[in-house]
C-alpha cells in the first residue's frame, strides 16, 4: 500500500508563507499572532499519529535551528514537540548531518525518485512542513495526495515573503475537510488535480 503524502502549508490570505520582520516591517510573531486553543488543539491532534516528516534543505535547517536555539516558545505547543519527535526524510544534497534532529537521514539525488520509493516503503504516511521548491516538484509529479492549508486570516502585501503558490502549474482542488478555528483562522485539507 502507498503511504499518502500530505504537504503542510501556513498561509496569509494573499499566500505568503512567510514575512521580512525588518524594522521597517511588521513583526506579526509566530502563526500571524492568530493562535487560538482551537488552532492549538488541532495541530496537537494531526500530530499525534505516527508520521515521517519529509523536508528540503532549506527549511529543515531553519525548523531545526529553531528547535536547537530552544528560544522560540512556539517550539513548546505539544503539536511541535511531537513533531520534532517523529522521524524526518531530508532531500538534500548540500547537508552533511541532521543538525540535532533526533531521527532525521539525509538523502542525497533526485526528490521526485527519494518521495515516490519512500511512499511505496513507508508504513506510515508522509507530512511535509513548507518546503516550497521541493512540494512544487513533488506536486508537478502528481506524488502528492493532499495539501492541508491553514490560512490565517491576514493580508501582509508588503512583509509578506515565500509565496506559497508562485511556482506551481494549474490545479483543480477537491475540498475533503473544511473548518474555521477559534472564529478567524482557515483549516482546509484538498486533494490536487493536475489541469492539463
Amino acid at each position: 500500500m502507498t503511504a499518502t503524502y500530505t504537504w503542510d502549508v501556513f498561509s496569509t490570505l494573499d499566500g505568503y508563507g512567510s514575512y521580512d520582520p525588518s524594522p521597517e516591517g511588521v513583526d506579526w510573531g509566530g502563526y500571524w499572532s492568530k493562535q487560538g486553543p482551537e488552532l492549538l488543539e488541532w495541530r496537537a491532534a494531526l500530530f499525534a499519529a505516527p508520521q515521517r516528516m519529509v523536508y528540503g534543505a532549506t527549511t529543515f535547517r531553519e525548523v531545526a535551528g529553531i528547535f536547537a536555539a530552544g528560544v522560540d516558545p512556539n517550539t513548546l505547543d505539544e503539536w511541535n514537540a511531537r513533531l520534532y519527535r517523529m522521524p524526518a526524510t531530508v532531500v538534500s544534497s548540500t547537508l552533511d548531518g541532521t543538525l540535532g534532529w533526533p531521527d532525521a537521514t539525509i538523502e542525497n539525488g533526485d526528490a521526485v525518485e527519494i518521495i515516490r520509493q519512500l511512499k511505496e516503503t513507508s508504513d506510515v504516511p508522509l507530512r511535509s512542513q513548507a518546503s516550497l521548491s521541493l512540494n512544487w516538484s513533488l506536486l508537478a509529479a502528481g506524488l502528492v495526495d493532499r495539501i492541508e492549508v491553514s490560512v490565517f486570516p491576514v493580508i501582509s502585501g508588503r512583509t509578506g515573503t515565500s509565496p506559497i503558490y508562485a511556482g506551481l502549474g494549474d490545479y483543480d482542488l477537491k475540498l475533503l475537510d473544511g473548518r474555521t478555528l477559534d472564529g478567524r483562522t482557515l483549516a482546509l485539507t484538498y486533494h490536487p488535480t493536475r489541469r492539463t
